[in-house]
C-alpha cells in the first residue's frame, strides 16, 4: 500500500529547529593503496560507541560501501577515495574534537556525519574555522544548518527537518487514521523530541488529551501508561528514539493499550522491534527517509550490495549516509576539483540529486527539499508506506 499527500512548503519551516582529537577511541580507514597525491581524503565523524552507536555504525558502513563502489569504478575525478572515520563516542565534545582532527591533521576535503543533531551542532564551529564542508546524513534538528538567521556556509544535510516530520505525522494522524484526539508521550530530555512534539501540536487540529513526559534512559513506563490507559483518544504520538520507543510499545501493548502509535525517524532501527517484541508491534507508524520496499532499481542495487558486504539489511540511516557520500563524489566531479571550497560551492548548487533516499535539491539554507515516508508496521514488519511530499 502506497499513498501520497502534499505538505505545503510553509509547514516545513514551522520551527526555527575543541581539542586535537588525539584521544579518540577508534579509527577505521578504507585503504586504497594509492599514493597520497593520487587520493581524495574523506572523513567520517560518527557515533561508533555510546547511546547513538546503532545509528552511527550503520552510517559508517553505508559510506564505506559507497567508497568501495566508487573506487572500483575508477574513483572520483580520476583519483581513489581514502576514507578515514573516528568514533565520537556519542558525545558532542568528542564530535568537535574529531572534526578538528579530521580537518587539521588528516586534511580531509569533506566530513560526513555525525549522526545526531547535538553532535552536529558541536562540530559546526570546527568545520567553519577550517572551511571544510560537512554533510550531515541524519541530523534532523531544525536550524542545524543555521547560525541565528545566517546559513552556515560549510554545513549541509541530506535528511528532512524535525518540523517537517512532526507536521507530516500530524497530517497523517488526521487524514489517514482519522484521529481527532491524541496523547503525546515525549522524551523531555532531548531537543529532538521536544521539537517534534511542538511541530505535531502546531499542526494537529484535534484535541491533545494529555501530554506525559519521560527521560532518555528510562525503562519502566507503567506509571505514564497507567495515566493514559483509561482516557479517550485515537492515537499516541511518541517522539523519541528506538530504545525507549521499543520498551514503551511493549509495555503499552501488554497493558492492553491498542491505539495506533506514531513515532519519528528515531524509530528506524531493527532494535525497536527486538525491544518491543514483534507480536507487540502492530498499528505502529513512523516517519522515515527511506523504504526498502521501493521498486527503484538504485534502491534494490544498494540493498543487495549492503547485504552482500555486511550480511545484514540496510536501514534508512545507512541509506542516508550512502547518499551523503555519493553527493560529495558528485560535487567533486561537478566542481572539477577536490578543493574544499570548490566542493562547498558545488554542494550549495545541488539540484535534482538522485539518491536511494529520493531525488532532492538544496534550498537556500542547505536543507534538501524531498519526500518523506510514513512506514506502517504490523507484527514488526513493514506492510505499507505513505509518501509525504512537499508541495512544488
Amino acid at each position: 500500500m502506497k499513498k501520497k499527500f502534499l505538505l505545503g512548503l510553509a509547514s516545513i519551516f514551522i520551527l526555527g529547529a575543541c581539542g586535537n582529537g588525539g584521544s579518540n577511541a577508534s579509527s577505521d580507514t578504507t585503504a586504497t593503496g594509492a599514493a597520497s597525491g593520487d587520493t581524495i581524503k574523506l572523513g567520517g565523524n560518527f557515533e561508533l560507541s555510546g547511546g547513538a552507536s546503532a545509528y552511527g555504525t550503520l552510517m559508517d558502513q553505508g559510506i564505506k560501501l559507497a567508497v568501495e563502489q566508487v573506487n572500483a569504478a575508477g574513483g572520483v575525478a580520476g583519483k581513489q577515495v581514502d576514507y578515514t572515520s573516528y568514533d565520537n563516542k556519542s558525545e558532542p565534545a568528542e564530535s568537535a574534537s574529531v572534526a578538528t582532527r579530521l580537518a587539521t591533521q588528516d586534511k580531509v576535503v569533506a566530513i560526513l556525519g555525525p549522526a545526531t543533531t547535538g553532535a552536529a551542532n558541536a562540530q559546526s564551529p570546527a568545520v567553519t574555522r577550517a572551511k571544510v564542508p560537512a554533510i550531515l546524513p541524519a541530523a534532523t534538528g531544525d536550524g542545524v544548518t543555521m547560525s541565528g538567521n545566517s546559513v552556515l556556509e560549510y554545513v549541509f544535510r541530506v535528511c528532512f527537518q524535525d518540523s517537517f516530520q512532526g507536521t507530516a505525522l500530524a497530517e497523517f494522524a488526521q487524514k489517514d487514521l482519522g484521529a481527532k484526539k491524541a496523547v503525546i508521550l515525549v522524551d523531555n530530555s532531548t531537543d529532538y523530541a521536544i521539537g517534534l512534539a511542538d511541530a505535531f501540536k502546531e499542526t494537529f487540529n484535534g484535541e491533545i488529551v494529555a501530554e506525559e513526559n519521560f527521560t532518555a534512559g528510562d525503562t519502566d513506563f507503567k506509571a505514564i501508561l497507567t495515566n493514559i490507559s483509561k482516557m479517550d483518544y485515537d492515537v499516541i504520538f511518541l517522539p523519541g528514539y528506538y530504545e525507549e520507543g521499543g520498551l514503551i510499545i511493549k509495555q503499552a501493548r501488554e497493558m492492553g493499550i491498542k491505539q495506533p502509535i506514531l513515532g519519528p525517524d528515531g524509530f528506524a532501527n531493527s532494535v525497536l522491534v527486538d525491544l518491543a517484541g514483534a507480536e507487540n508491534v502492530n498499528n505502529v507508524y513512523y516517519a522515515s527517509h527511506f523504504t526498502p520496499n521501493s521498486e527503484d532499481p538504485k534502491v534494490k542495487e544498494f540493498l543487495a550490495a549492503f547485504q552482500a558486504k555486511y550480511g545484514k539489511p540496510a536501514d534508512s540511516f545507512a541509506a542516508l549516509a550512502y547518499d551523503a557520500a555519493n553527493l560529495v563524489f558528485k560535487s567533486i566531479e561537478t566542481a572539477g576539483s577536490a578543493d574544499p571550497q570548490a566542493i562547498t560551492d558545488a554542494l550549495a548548487k545541488t539540484k535534482d540529486f538522485e539518491g536511494v533516499t529520493g531525488t532532492f535539491s538544496f534550498d537556500k539554507n542547505h536543507n534538501p527539499v524531498k519526500s518523506a515516508f510514513v512506514i506502517e508496521l504490523q507484527n514488526g514488519v513493514e506492510v505499507g508506506n505513505t509518501v509525504v511530499e512537499p508541495a512544488k
